[in-house]
């Protein structure tokens, strides 16, 4: 049986949605800073992994993906109202993070991390929505591949390093300089290219 290897790949594409009729582009990624990622790893939708990972640098893409193969329905039930003290410093809301249509990093009891969307600030309480902006929706890409080869060990630990909390130590996936210690970002190096 032969073994399937990871490839490093890395699209600039165009994402839209089709509301109402009218198709909206809601993403780009362009090839001056393309979605790169390492196939098998978990990073891309599956079915986005499917469409790219058998394409050669240089080709061109167009698919679409159901909003079940892409992020699911919007769940009202992932819509939560969280205390408003939760979002205070010294009694204050921290109006600097907290704001409707705010994406918000958020933790449960275990540790696990996540992205809420304030989606309505009242007298007590805070409503963020859990979902994946794109929840509900179905997804339409549009784009080339701007680089498709195997993964080095090198990059396929950096990718486990940043995972697990940290940026591989050396920033490498930063182009070497993250302005900082990349252990003190979560994972996510300053200059955006470590998440």
């Amino acid at each position: 049986m032969e073994e399937k290897k990871n490839k490093y790949i890395a699209v600039a594409y165009k994402l839209y949605t089709n509301e109402n009729g009218t198709e909206n582009m809601v993403e780009e990624a362009p090839a001056e800073r393309p979605f790169q990622f390492i196939s098998g790893m978990g990073l891309a939708l599956d079915d986005f992994e499917k469409n790219v990972t058998e394409l050669q640098k240089g080709e061109d893409f167009e698919f679409s993906l159901t909003k079940e193969q892409a992020y699911g329905e919007h769940e009202a039930e992932r819509v939560l109202s969280l205390e408003k003290e939760m979002f205070c410093i010294d009694g204050k809301l921290d109006e600097e993070h907290i704001f409707v249509d705010a994406i918000i990093p958020l933790q449960n009891e275990n540790g696990q991390r996540f992205l809420g969307k304030v989606v309505e600030i009242g007298d007590d309480k805070v409503k963020v929505d859990l979902n994946h902006p794109l929840a509900g929706k179905d997804l339409h890409f549009k784009g080339s591949i701007v680089e498709s080869r195997e993964a080095t060990n090198e990059e396929i630990q950096n990718l486990i390093n940043q995972m697990s909390g940290g940026c591989g130590g050396n920033c490498e996936g930063c182009g070497g300089d993250c302005g900082g210690d990349c252990g003190s970002h979560d994972g996510n190096c300053e200059c955006g290219h470590c998440h």
